[in-house]
């Protein structure tokens, strides 16, 4: 059967699957496009000289009678805020949440930073992983393949550690699964559940903060940062853990009873 202008029909579907292939490309490289011209222009004009504790000190009292005013809306503005500031790669995820603590008290603060950091983490995850993310592991070597493969077998318990110790910046957080091979099911749940305990100490933070502005002095770390919080922090951590530490020691269990039995035999 032949399709239009007499062209086989076979043609005329690899031709629109190969264009629809294309179209598909070119808005993940498109998106991927508009996330890094965000943050270059964040970074040009700069707009970090509002993530600043003077910022907040001069604005907290416009920011309390929003919130008074407008309870809902502020709350549906900071959280797409947020999602935004991550998406882009912004640094202001700490002061953000810190902000969140701030406006809405420690736990509503939390509960819209995770949210708002899930949903700006995911689309930054999707648009990198359908992007750079497969274009990488194409051309690696086989190291990559080996660490990927590595990784994936726990991802989400090293998804959960990342998030949870605080020492790397959040945005490399968000992109590094993506460029091996993380499920996006796995790195929903491991960002959503591993960014509460950090996202909780910022926010509570913020709540203090208030009357310290009120004060006109800066809130100590050594106040929110204390050894009650890192204890805590650190009990999530190993508790995460410890299903890594058994599955390893499982399988070198197995390792060193297999010559054995060999032996045996």
């Amino acid at each position: 059967m032949s399709g239009f202008m007499g062209m086989p029909s076979g043609t005329s579907g690899g031709v629109g699957g190969e264009t629809a292939r294309l179209a598909l490309l070119w808005r993940r490289y498109l998106a991927l496009a508009v996330l890094v011209l965000g943050l270059l222009v964040f970074l040009a004009f700069d707009f970090d000289r509002y993530v600043t504790y003077e910022f907040l000190h001069d604005r907290r009292m416009w920011l309390a009678r929003q919130v008074a005013d407008h309870f809902v809306l502020s709350g549906l503005i900071f959280l797409g805020g947020y999602a935004l500031a991550v998406a882009f790669s912004l640094p202001a995820s700490m002061f953000l949440s810190i902000v969140g603590g701030l406006m809405f008290g420690e736990w509503l603060g939390t509960l819209y930073s995770v949210i708002g950091a899930t949903i700006g983490a995911t689309v930054l995850f999707v648009v990198a992983k359908s992007t750079v993310g497969d274009h990488l592991r194409a051309r690696a070597g086989p190291w990559l393949a080996g660490f990927e493969r590595g990784f994936r077998e726990h991802a989400l318990s090293y998804l959960l550690v990342l998030r949870m110790i605080l020492i790397f910046p959040f945005w490399m957080i968000n992109l590094v699964p993506a460029f091996l091979g993380v499920s996006l099911r796995i790195y929903v749940a491991g960002t959503f559940f591993g960014i509460i305990p950090g996202s909780f100490i910022y926010n509570l933070a913020g709540a203090g903060l208030g009357e310290s502005l009120i004060a006109e002095h800066a809130i100590a770390a050594g106040e929110v940062f204390n050894g009650q919080f890192v204890g805590a922090l650190a009990g999530l951590i190993v508790m995460v853990l410890l299903p890594v530490a058994y599955r390893a020691w499982k399988s070198r269990s197995g390792q060193r009873c297999r010559p054995s039995e060999r032996a045996r035999r």
